[in-house]
């Protein structure tokens, strides 16, 4: 790289792994290496799915380590990015408050309904405008005031993920916006903590602290961290930390007519918007405004996603057959088509465990042919997830008033060929794929913004148009798939 090269680092946390990627920015386009990469995942304790913080902890020190040896030192920044929605409390002495729960675990189970006992549902998404999950940050925390927790009473902080790590890599306790707007306990609206909703609720308003916007430089690294880890004291800048916001930033687009699907564990598919879009038609069909890059709004749906073929293949593995998604992708396309389908949105499948049954149950349920080969089990995952991309792409447009024929696929999951094939088949739109690692091209170009080496949004799509190849995928045969909708619509109506 030239003089000019300028050396960072993104620390990418999934649900499944996390990876440290280090980026090289010169010349207008950005070369990516991968340094480190080490498995996530829940912990179970007794009855009760938490996260392993101190190991996650342990691995972006790692991840700092190794990056400053690769680059001799000369590491201008370092930014971190999660899933969202899950959080730990910090005391007054900020100490961390017992195990962060892992937004799978059952204690959220029947939270909405007594929730909405005590505050109208209405109420609660005109003022937040997020979608109704039982695992959202606000039902994590009424969990604690139903089962009557001390943690509450003894916490002085809210931290979502992200802002919990940053907090031990700076000093500094603060609330990253699009994390923080994931945790429907913010207004929107207001641009602020909706704490009307919450002092209604029960919950203390004091835990929540200071919003900054994506790109904020934090803070400089603590010296007791650049110590142990043998580097220099550098910025610690907060990209989007929610990871589909910074993957939402590396959508290489250059048209205004599209929408994103960041393919993942979990498909979140939707539009950038500059204002929330909040009505009762939305709140119907349960879209949700979550913070982008540069005060936006990422109006999307979130669909339970890749994590239907994950698990189906997690449980394999424990019965000794193990199989790499591409060979779980080549069976299902050669399995019959539109055998059967599933709703992804089905509460069934929220929780790890028993996937297959719980595919061939609903399949069994609603009178359609049960699967039977792990071929056909994927294949119908697959087909379902493209006819759920059709509905969610057909609200987008209606709400919308506007056309939208481009789809934008990024993240891991722009690497089924297959599924990208299903979508562009399914939903009669141009598709184009990629860039697979986008969370992290994301992290590291807002963190170029925040620290002035670039100077927007645009400039930052163009470099990664500029930097990385992406597969285009047009509409085929796609009358099999009208059929196929219709029997699909017919299966949805019970949930939506």
């Amino acid at each position: 790289m030239g003089s000019d090269a300028v050396n960072l680092l993104a620390v990418d946390l999934g649900a499944e792994s996390g990876r440290a990627m280090l980026g090289r920015l010169s010349g207008g386009k950005l070369a990516l290496e991968e340094i480190h990469r080490f498995p996530n995942g829940p912990v179970r304790v007794g009855d009760s799915l938490y996260w392993d913080v101190l190991r996650l902890w342990s691995e972006v020190k790692n991840s700092l380590k190794i990056a400053a040896q690769g680059c001799h030192d000369n590491l201008a920044g370092i930014g971190l990015d999660t899933w969202g929605v899950d959080f730990g409390l910090l005391a007054a002495d900020d100490t961390l408050i017992g195990n962060p729960y892992h937004y799978r675990d059952s204690r959220t189970d029947g939270m909405l309904e007594w929730t909405f006992a005590r505050l109208p549902k209405r109420y609660i998404y005109e003022t937040t405008g997020i979608q109704f999950m039982q695992l959202n940050s606000l039902f994590q925390l009424l969990s604690l005031v139903k089962a009557g927790s001390p943690a509450l009473e003894m916490a002085h902080r809210f931290l979502t993920m992200p802002d919990l790590l940053n907090f031990w890599l700076t000093g500094r306790k603060i609330n990253e916006f699009s994390n923080a707007t994931t945790t429907q306990c913010y207004d929107p609206r207001r641009a602020a903590w909706a704490f009307d909703m919450l002092e209604k609720l029960g919950l203390p308003t004091r835990i929540f602290g200071e919003i900054v916007p994506p790109g904020a430089i934090l803070g400089d690294l603590r010296l007791s961290v650049a110590e142990e880890c043998n580097c220099r004291i550098m910025p610690v800048i907060a990209p989007a930390t929610h990871d589909t916001g910074s993957a939402v930033a590396a959508v290489p687009a250059s048209r205004p007519d599209y929408i994103y699907l960041s393919s993942g564990t979990w498909s979140l598919m939707g539009v950038e918007l500059e204002q929330p879009l909040i009505t009762q038609e939305t709140m119907a069909y349960n879209f949700t405004n979550e913070g982008g890059v540069n005060n936006t709004i990422r109006f999307l749906k979130n669909i339970m996603g890749l994590w239907l073929v994950q698990e189906c293949r997690r449980e394999w593995e424990r019965q000794g057959m193990r199989y790499s998604y591409d060979e779980l992708t080549a069976m299902a396309a050669s399995a019959p088509p539109f055998l059967s389908f599933v709703n992804p949105e089905d509460p069934r499948f929220l929780h790890p465990g028993d996937m297959v049954p719980r595919l061939q149950s609903f399949c069994r349920e609603t009178g359609q042919p049960v699967p039977d080969t792990r071929g056909a089990i994927i294949r119908c995952a697959l087909e379902s997830l493209a006819l759920e991309y059709r509905w969610v792409a057909q609200r987008l447009e209606k709400l919308l008033g506007r056309r939208l024929p481009v789809i934008h696929i990024i993240g891991g999951g722009s690497q089924n060929r297959l599924l990208n094939q299903f979508t562009a088949d399914a939903t009669g739109c141009e598709v184009i794929a990629g860039p697979v690692e986008a969370t992290a091209i994301g992290n590291l170009l807002v963190q170029a913004i925040g620290l002035g080496a670039i100077t927007s949004l645009a400039e930052a799509r163009a470099i990664v148009r500029a930097s990385f190849d992406l597969a285009h995928y047009a509409p085929a045969d796609t009358s099999p798939w009208e059929e196929a909708f219709e029997r699909y619509i017919k299966l949805k109506s019970p949930v939506v």
